[in-house]
């Protein structure tokens, strides 16, 4: 998952940003229950009533982040089906994953926190995620499919799944020495496979 933009591209706010970006260091580091509001105020140089002023409680300062994930995720859809072919789109996908990697082990880091959140609002986030990025990923795969470009004895759905596992790597523990080489070999054996081609 992405880093969450640190504002609303539609409203600007310096505020919210160092907010959100000092919120994700200290939730990253400590976890959700090891974060204070008043350590967040402090850490941001304002105080309590203005952070307060931003955001109702930490719950709602979590999901905010957490929130701005799918906006990064969104973008990276975008970034796909902007390409023409399946290939391309996924090329496109992987390249923006692996460049943007930092913020997505961050943002994982955060997800990993959201089981301490309210029961109803950690489901509407999941239900958000999975509307946002694995149906965005799986109409990726069931238009490439519908043209022709993929398996036709492979379901779409399996396909999406299949491309999280093989690219899951790219986002997780220490980063290789080359990521868009890595990234390019995970994608030629997802899409070619890992057995040579017979002549």
């Amino acid at each position: 998952m992405t880093v969450p933009p640190v504002s609303s591209p539609a409203v600007p706010d310096t505020t919210r940003a160092r907010i959100q970006q000092e919120a994700a260091r200290l939730f990253v580091k400590s976890g959700y229950h090891g974060v204070s509001m008043r350590e967040v105020a402090e850490a941001v140089g304002v105080t309590k009533p203005a952070l307060y002023h931003h955001y109702a409680d930490k719950e709602a300062l979590f999901l905010a982040m957490l929130e701005g994930t799918l906006a990064g995720l969104s973008r990276l859809i975008m970034a796909a089906n902007s390409q023409v072919g399946i290939r391309l789109q996924l090329d496109t996908l992987v390249y923006e994953l692996v460049a943007s990697a930092p913020e997505q082990r961050v943002g994982l880091q955060l997800a990993s926190e959201l089981r301490h959140v309210s029961a109803e609002r950690r489901a509407a986030f999941e239900q958000e995620y999975r509307r946002v990025w694995v149906g965005g990923l799986s109409r990726l795969f069931e238009e490439g499919a519908a043209r022709g470009e993929l398996r036709g004895d492979l379901p779409p759905g399996m396909l999406a799944r299949a491309f999280l596992a093989i690219t899951y790597p790219l986002v997780t523990g220490a980063p290789s020495a080359d990521p868009q080489g890595t990234a390019r070999a995970l994608l030629a054996v997802f899409l070619d496979g890992a057995t040579p081609r017979s002549s």
